[in-house]
């Protein structure tokens, strides 16, 4: 019987041990992705910045798209012009609301888990700019029709935000809702 017993506490710390692991293992993970997407999202603006003078453009994709370099000062489409510190403190109010929704675990299923790093991804390399510079170096510049110059982090966060509403529309109550209990109070003394 006592070896059942030490063999039980065995087996326990055992999965204990194996589930922080892989928290730790996932934690990595999405850190090794966040560090991808920031380098990448920075090392391109330090391209642009190093070199085009502000407002030149290069060809990147004939007839589609060329680089400018544009220094942005507010938000989507220039929004918040000059509220650098309100756009900072923003950005991190919302950037700490998606982190805790990975860290919890509130969202698990990997589409979720993937726009939720990518909003991460690119809120973080624009935070940096504002902190840093503050403005937001802008460079994408499509030749197809009109639209605001933007960067390698507006990309992951409009792509976090499509997938993340394909997400909760689609995916969330299937596989990350919290289950409702049926056992109501009242029926439990029955």
């Amino acid at each position: 019987a006592r070896g059942n017993i030490a063999k039980r506490r065995r087996v326990g710390y055992d999965r204990k041990k194996q589930a922080n692991e892989v928290t730790i293992m996932r934690f990595l993970l999405y850190a090794a992705a966040l560090l991808v997407m920031i380098v990448g999202d920075q090392a391109l603006k330090g391209w642009t910045v190093s070199h085009l003078e502000l407002g030149e453009s290069t060809p990147f994709i004939p007839t589609i798209m060329q680089l400018t370099r544009v220094h942005n000062y507010g938000a989507a489409w220039s929004s918040l012009s000059g509220k650098t510190v309100l756009l900072i403190a923003v950005t991190a109010v919302m950037m700490i609301a998606v982190a805790v929704l990975l860290l919890r675990r509130v969202v698990r299923h990997p589409l979720g888990v993937a726009a939720c790093l990518l909003i991460l991804g690119g809120g973080i390399g624009n935070i940096i700019d504002r902190i840093r510079l503050g403005y937001v170096v802008d460079m994408f510049d499509l030749l197809l029709f009109s639209y605001p110059v933007f960067n390698l982090a507006d990309c992951f966060v409009v792509v976090g935000a499509i997938l993340g509403a394909v997400y909760y529309l689609w995916i969330y109550e299937k596989f990350d809702a919290r289950k409702k209990s049926n056992d109501s109070p009242s029926d439990s003394h029955n």
